[in-house]
């Protein structure tokens, strides 16, 4: 990988002042010595054959600096984003984007909740402003976005899975971003990065570097209905949740992350459909949802159902199904089903059913 390199030196003159000169005393300083500061970088080419880098190091070490010099205007923060305080998030883009666009990036860094995109900005949670701000970042119409202070505000499981999520989506071909850098100050979010290449600003060396993501191994149990509780704000429809449901709770390391439900359809002995299915916020993006449901839909196999479908209008959940080769579609509408008053309608929005198939998932690659 062709390189360049990065000579910066950052001078800052101050007044003198007692209080300058009695620390410098107490301490024997010289304050000349630190009135500035140089840093010497190797980084890749921006026209290298690469498209995700990381720039991390200690607070302090010059990360932001470099990042300020080699990258201008491309650099990110979520400053770069003036979301306003009395409207939606989703009015939070720029008015040239239009709805398909932004719900289709809130997705793609798995920020995959409805009920929260019609909140203001301010209002959510760390996790879900710092995956709102990445999205604003994927549609900033540039082809090179560095993201400065890089989950610095986010619980680390958040920014493991965010930054899995993030890579998925960089890395595919659809992304109007081709390259990323990352510049923050937390190692654990290397390997599920996976960067092409690692500025390391404790030692200033450059290494190239990509790793297999690590495997996420979820727990899924039979629950009480009370673990809704958890989930049922987050689910596009109703909060409700039928009393004959059966439930399952999915858990990462202990945490609760994602929850089905399942009812017996009527009409149809002996076969199941998924009623609710909620992965939460912090840990959408990498494949864990789809992984869930297709373990309910076994489980629900042993237990003696015939057949398991899921009816669903979520655009994230019925492009899965369709490129899932396990989940064959039964039926679909362009404009829902229902009538006025009833509270599951979905008159206006395209509806999709599904049947799971387990010998095609069991062979599948």
């Amino acid at each position: 990988m062709i390189t360049e390199r990065l000579n910066i030196e950052v001078a800052a003159e101050t007044a003198p002042s007692y209080r300058a000169e009695a620390v410098a005393g107490i301490f024997d300083l010289d304050p000349a010595k630190y009135a500035s500061q140089t840093f010497t970088a190797e980084l890749p080419r921006r026209d290298q054959a690469w498209r995700i880098g990381l720039i991390v190091g200690p607070s302090g070490s010059g990360k932001s600096t470099i990042a300020r010099h080699a990258y201008g205007a491309e650099l990110f923060t979520s400053a770069n984003v003036p979301w306003p305080t009395d409207r939606t998030l989703l009015d939070g883009f720029p008015d040239p984007l239009g709805v398909k666009e932004i719900t289709a990036a809130l997705t793609a860094v798995g920020f995959s909740s409805p009920p929260a995109w019609l909140r203001p900005f301010h209002t959510l949670s760390n996790g879900e402003q710092f995956r709102a701000t990445l999205a604003a970042a994927l549609l900033s119409g540039r082809e090179l976005v560095a993201f400065d202070e890089f989950t610095s505000v986010v619980d680390r499981d958040v920014a493991k899975i965010g930054s899995a999520a993030l890579a998925k989506q960089i890395r595919a071909d659809r992304s109007p971003v081709k390259q990323f850098v990352a510049i923050g100050c937390h190692y654990d979010i290397i390997d599920w990065l996976c960067p092409d290449w690692i500025l390391d600003t404790a030692t200033f060396e450059l290494a190239r570097r990509r790793l297999r993501r690590p495997s996420i191994t979820l727990a899924l149990n039979r629950c009480a209905p009370r673990a809704w509780r958890t989930f049922a704000r987050h689910h596009y429809l109703s909060g409700d949740l039928h009393r004959a449901a059966r439930c399952y709770l999915a858990l990462w390391d202990g945490r609760p992350v994602a929850f089905v439900a399942t009812l017996p359809m009527q009409g149809f002995a002996g076969c199941r459909r998924v009623s609710r299915f909620v992965v939460l916020p912090d840990f959408q993006g990498v494949g864990i949802g789809s992984a869930v449901l297709a373990a309910t839909a076994e489980e629900e196999l042993r237990a003696g159902a015939r057949r398991i479908r899921i009816t669903t209008s979520h655009p994230a959940v019925i492009s899965h199904c369709k490129r899932a080769m396990w989940w064959k579609c039964c039926a679909f509408k362009s404009t829902g089903y229902g009538s006025p008053g009833r509270r599951t309608q979905s008159t206006g929005r395209a509806v999709a059913s599904f049947q799971f198939n387990p010998k095609e998932y069991h062979d599948a690659p």
